[in-house]
């Protein structure tokens, strides 16, 4: 373990005072000075390139979450040894899968990877020369039926077998667009509250006419429920990003579902060659990385954790809207990235600094802050921060606003 995560694990081990640590036992420069301090070799240094404090959330762009050393230790075990890549895929499947009461399962290259091969299987089934067909989709079903307002940019995942995305509004409108073509329908779970058709009224569509359903919830963990919900609400196929709350390899992710489908869906990876998934590969440190993140993940105390993250949030807006003119909002997202989250606003009258230049004051600052937001906003979440550092974010937060 690196000199900085044996601090960051004594910081963690140290008593709450008011849900937050309290300053009698270690003061906010302290833990800055903590937090901060650099392993034996820094390596992003050596490349010229900054890290920061994640205020802001699971974004690939900043390189999703942080994985626990129990992981990191999974991973390094698995680059010591040989093994069948597709005997263990087929055993950490069966794993998954007793883990999470679902059909069957299968480590993916990310939810994007999962929608690419989880359509591939359903298109082509189990036959080998199908599976060499495409992105070709000349005599295959090669429709997938989406609501209007779920056809996002994500769907190119779905687009990348060669299959056509048609956009239908309602229950009504979709089983008019259901036709000999119709290969699946696809449900984005982040948009639930944007479409007219519920999650269970597509799956009672997609039964009656004997289409397989597939629900892409790739940033829809905490809260844990959902890694059970939606293979138990009777979807055919489900997707999560392994690299978000589950804090498991970014570039992994979970296919869960009907066994039947997942295992067409793997005759699209590695190893086999001639398929649109050969350059998915998850290769056993990913996969073994995995498993070990779910595991812990299904083990953590949830509740201690969402107290936490709550703690953590209130202390950053007690500091933020201590300074005069500025005013916060403490607010849960109902789906995706479903965790505590704070939005700072302010009269810039008053507090003469526009929300872009104090996204930029905290990215450009020592230590570099991440943070979200637009130009009525910046938003805050705690949740993949390390210990100590809201503590950080709050005092830098209050420094640029009442210097403003």
């Amino acid at each position: 373990m690196s000199s900085r995560r044996k601090v960051l694990k004594s910081i963690t081990a140290l008593p709450l005072v008011g849900g937050i640590m309290g300053p009698s036992l270690i003061s906010a420069k302290a833990t800055e000075e903590l937090v901060l301090k650099p392993a034996a070799r820094d390596y992003f240094k050596e490349l010229g390139l900054r890290t920061f404090i994640n205020a802001a959330g699971t974004y690939t762009s900043m390189t999703g979450s942080l994985m626990q050393k129990e992981v990191t230790e999974a991973i390094t075990y698995g680059a010591t040894e040989y093994v069948n890549l597709d005997e263990l895929h087929d055993k950490v499947g069966e794993r998954i899968a007793e883990l999470l009461e679902c059909e069957y399962a299968t480590v993916s290259s990310g939810a994007f990877g999962a929608m690419t091969i989880g359509l591939a299987g359903v298109i082509c089934g189990m036959d080998t020369k199908k599976v060499s067909q495409l992105p070709d989709t000349t005599g295959l079903k090669n429709e997938v039926i989406v609501q209007e307002a779920h056809d996002i940019a994500y769907t190119h995942a779905l687009i990348n077998t060669g299959a056509k995305i048609v956009s239908v509004k309602s229950a009504k409108d979709l089983e008019k667009a259901i036709n000999k073509n119709t290969a699946m329908l696809w449900y984005l779970n982040a948009n639930t509250d944007l479409g007219e058709i519920s999650r269970e009224d597509f799956v009672a569509l997609g039964k009656k006419h004997g289409i397989p359903t597939f629900i892409d919830c790739a940033a829809d963990v905490p809260p844990v429920e959902n890694l059970f919900k939606f293979t138990k609400m009777g979807f055919d196929l489900v997707a999560f990003s392994g690299g978000k709350g589950i804090r498991g390899p970014q570039s992994a992710g979970l296919l869960l579902g009907k066994r039947k489908y997942i295992e067409a869906a793997r005759l699209h990876t590695p190893p086999r060659g001639t398929t649109i998934a050969r350059g998915m590969k998850v290769n056993k440190e990913e996969v073994l990385g995995m498993l070990v993140a779910l595991e812990l993940y299904l083990g953590r105390d949830h509740e201690k954790e969402w107290e936490l993250w709550e703690n953590q949030i209130k202390l950053i807006s007690d500091s933020a809207k201590s300074v005069k003119g500025v005013e916060t909002e403490i607010h849960v997202p109902p789906h995706a990235n479903h965790v505590p989250s704070l939005k700072i606003k302010w009269d810039e009258s008053i507090v003469k600094i526009s929300k872009d230049d104090m996204r930029k004051a905290l990215r450009d600052g020592h230590p570099s802050i991440e943070t979200v937001g637009n130009k009525e906003e910046v938003g805050i979440t705690t949740w993949m921060m390390d210990p100590g550092q809201e503590r950080i974010v709050a005092r830098r937060v209050k420094e640029i606003l009442e210097n403003a």
